[in-house]
């Protein structure tokens, strides 16, 4: 993604064909989305998944009304209505870079990102129109078809490269649909990747599928967060997993989108 001038730009593929998605808000609020590729088909899928990325068709009315008061997050969202979770325009996107950012800090994993985007990443070098500093994340065969050793040299943990290129040859053949309804049964298949656990499903769900519901429970500032309010403020104090999933279930299906206002504040 890349901001230009108040203008979003980000390359997408639909399939094999790149389609260069630009997005504006006017001074009156609208969101305006253009695209361009070789074909409308291409076009309009890659403006559905900026949509969907940008949660610009969202109703969150419900969520407002039901938790407009609530004491812990109601302030948030009397300040911050507009506020979403981030969402990545592929579920898979989502999928591969919730794995290069396990157990590392947000940085070094942006770092590692980078570096997999110049070295495996799409470019669509054959359409002249494409302006050569936008990058897609590599093709999911492509991911399938990498040594390990590649995404290690990438500065990508051994054990995680290996947990990436499982994860994406499980796309690849079918195994797994990220795309499908039934998002619990491609989330039991990913978990018996090794390397591939809650969080990593949880962050899949809420930023790369749209589910709401999902708290990635071992975020290390949820983690913090819910530990400091059931340790009455004690800066020190530290939740597990398991404590962050109860402390959001009065949410229900807004529990996601609860604790990224938590975060927020």
């Amino acid at each position: 993604m890349r901001r230009r001038g108040g203008v979003l730009e980000r390359l997408l593929h639909h399939e094999e064909e790149p389609v260069v998605v630009r997005v504006a808000q006017t001074t009156g609020g609208d969101v305006l989305f253009g695209a361009r590729a070789a074909s409308r088909q291409a076009a309009a899928y890659g403006i559905e998944r900026m949509r969907f990325a940008l949660g610009v068709d969202e109703d969150l009315r419900p969520f407002l009304r039901r938790f407009w008061r609530d004491p812990l997050i109601g302030r948030s969202l009397r300040r911050r209505p507009w506020l979403r979770a981030s969402r990545r325009p592929e579920p898979f996107e989502a999928l591969a870079w919730a794995i290069c950012e396990q157990l590392i800090e947000y940085e070094r994993a942006a770092a590692i990102q980078r570096r997999m985007l110049a070295k495996l990443g799409r470019r669509g070098q054959d359409w002249d129109w494409v302006e050569g500093g936008l990058r897609d994340l590599p093709a999911v065969s492509v991911l399938a078809g990498t040594a390990p050793a590649q995404l290690q040299s990438c500065d990508l943990a051994g054990a995680r490269a290996l947990s990436l290129v499982r994860a994406a040859r499980e796309v690849l053949s079918g195994r797994v649909d990220l795309r499908c309804v039934e998002h619990e049964q491609a989330w039991r298949r990913l978990r018996a990747i090794p390397g591939i656990g809650a969080w990593t499903v949880e962050m899949l769900a809420l930023h790369g599928q749209g589910r709401h519901d999902q708290v990635p429970a071992g975020d290390l500032g949820l983690l913090k967060c819910v530990g400091r309010l059931l340790g009455g403020g004690d800066p020190r104090a530290l939740a597990d997993e398991q404590q962050v999933r109860d402390f959001f279930a009065p949410y229900g299906e807004w529990a996601g989108l609860a604790a990224v206002h938590v975060l927020s504040a």
